[in-house]
């Protein structure tokens, strides 16, 4: 199925949470506010799973974090939501375990946005071990325990499973939103975040009708 209307109905709609106003047009429309993943990626446990495929280098990924943050905190029960650092190449890959580091330690809501702001802001670099540490000392958080935590089988284990998603989504690009294994969008492919994140439920309530 290609480029094809969405279907929508006034139900969908109240499912969503989406005023009526934001898609006086029709509903989202395959191949312009979203894609399908051409082989459906398998999704375990009872919730809607939502995957955020970023980058803590990606310009594109901290412009579209407050956004996300906020859409994130009205999402429901029912709704899983998870994020996945991505690797497009080497030097990438230190940023990526930073993450996973942080959210074995648990500490993903004090440490998360401070990442983005130590790159974006700062414009310091994660590009290896001694970055890490440095941001680390920088938020005040214990050095050898992020830099352990970042290096961990654990984190390893967890780089490999993303690169495993990454390819079943086929993701090119980030941020990317993946919806029950099943479609994608971004504020790229839909146009602006605010579309996006509408798209997304608008997603996340077909994935609830089954």
């Amino acid at each position: 199925m290609n480029r094809r209307e969405f279907g929508l109905n006034a139900s969908l709609l109240a499912l969503s949470g989406l005023a009526v106003p934001a898609w006086a047009q029709g509903g989202p429309v395959e191949g312009k506010d979203f894609l399908r993943v051409a082989q459906p990626v398998p999704v375990t446990g009872d919730k809607i799973e939502v995957v955020e495929f970023f980058g803590y280098w990606c310009p594109h990924c901290n412009a579209f974090e407050p956004a996300l943050d906020a859409w994130v905190k009205r999402l429901p029960a029912t709704v899983n939501f998870r994020r996945v650092p991505v690797a497009f190449n080497a030097a990438q890959e230190a940023a990526q375990r930073l993450y996973f580091g942080i959210e074995a330690l648990g500490l993903v809501e004090t440490l998360h946005r401070k990442v983005f702001g130590w790159i974006h802001v700062e414009r310091k670099r994660i590009d290896k071990d001694a970055d890490i540490t440095a941001f680390a000392q920088a938020s005040g958080t214990d050095p050898v325990k992020l830099l352990d935590a970042s290096k961990s089988f654990s984190a390893a284990t967890k780089v490999r499973q993303a690169r495993q998603l990454v390819e079943g989504f086929r993701i090119e690009g980030v941020p990317t939103l993946g919806i029950q294994g099943r479609w994608m969008t971004s504020p790229s492919i839909a146009g602006s975040q605010e579309r996006a994140l509408a798209t997304a439920d608008v997603l996340i309530a077909q994935a609830r009708k089954g």
